[in-house]
């Protein structure tokens, strides 16, 4: 029998970091075009990018009588601007400067007839050198590109499985491009305490409206100094009693102080004998904490897990 381990691929900080903070600026440019182009949707849902057969995707955006989308192409190493009269510009993804992305992004949207205005400064990062004046060579290496999209892609059918039981308010798998994040979020139905804000170079505006309403939220992350390794994580806003101290699984989930969450090395799982069981246990038990000391209706926001091509049963 495959071993189930041999389809989630090794992901070394040491050799990730570098292109993960360049893909980062990268999916910054590209989804603020989308924040330019598509209204406003709750917790900021229309501005992130999407997994694809071949990479990440924008939402398809309105451009005139048509509409565009970007894909960041992982297996042909270009980011692709498509428009729906069959226009089509290719960028190559490969070592340089932000700046240099930044005018071919601007260059394409202009040859396609839908030149884009965007806030091209990048959000949630210490350093807002705009996108122009980023002049520094960015590393970047293909493979790794490519094995974290092929993580994020084993990733998924977990997380679909996952978001299967439940009823309630969920929002798909996405990623957001501030903090460079695949994420998945429940909601209990209620509203939250208005968010403090203090985000880092992100508008107190956005933060309050993503966080409206009570969240548990789980994902992944490729991690940054703070914390050098690939991890899953899962938290919950507002944040209720005695969270820190919550039994979860797999043994190696560990509470962080320092960022407000519980966290589970990537590599834990990916060298788990059973990879999709080692996550989905991380996030059901890291759900299951917010909900129940936070007071969920579980038995009105749950169901069983999906099955292919059944519905479900309606009394």
């Amino acid at each position: 029998m495959t071993d189930p381990r041999s389809a989630w691929p090794a992901l070394p900080y040491e050799r990730l970091h570098g292109t993960a903070e360049t893909l980062q600026l990268w999916t910054q440019i590209v989804g603020k075009v989308a924040v330019a182009r598509l209204p406003w949707l709750n917790h900021a849902w229309h501005a992130a990018l999407h997994l694809s057969a071949r990479g990440l995707t924008t939402p398809l955006m309105p451009a005139g009588a048509g509409a565009l989308q970007f894909e960041f192409d992982f297996i042909a190493q270009q980011l692709v601007l498509r428009a729906a009269d069959g226009g089509e510009v290719s960028i190559a993804l490969q070592p340089g400067a932000v700046a240099d992305v930044y005018a071919q992004v601007q260059a394409a949207l202009t040859a396609l007839g839908a030149p884009t205005r965007i806030v091209a400064i990048p959000n949630e990062l210490p350093d807002p050198t705009p996108f122009a004046k980023d002049v520094a060579p960015r590393p970047y290496d293909p493979a790794m590109a490519r094995d974290l999209w092929l993580a994020m892609v084993r990733m998924a059918r977990v997380f679909d499985r996952f978001r299967s039981r439940f009823l309630g308010k969920c929002s798909p798998l996405h990623l957001f491009w501030g903090a460079s994040d695949l994420a998945q979020t429940r909601f209990s139905g209620r509203r939250a305490p208005l968010h403090p804000g203090g985000v880092p170079n992100l508008p107190d505006a956005v933060t309050r409206e993503a966080y409206s309403h009570e969240v548990a939220s789980a994902g992944f992350w490729p991690g940054d100094p703070r914390h050098p390794e690939p991890a899953f994580y899962a938290y919950a806003y507002p944040t209720p009693a005695g969270f820190a101290q919550a039994a979860v699984s797999p043994p190696q989930a560990r509470f962080s102080a320092e960022l407000g969450e519980f966290l589970l090395p990537y590599e834990a799982v990916r060298t788990a004998a059973d990879p999709d069981a080692a996550l989905l246990a991380f996030l059901q038990t890291t759900y299951e904490a917010a909900a129940d000391l936070g007071g969920w209706d579980r038995a009105a926001l749950e169901c069983g897990e999906g099955i292919p091509g059944v519905p479900r049963p309606v009394a």
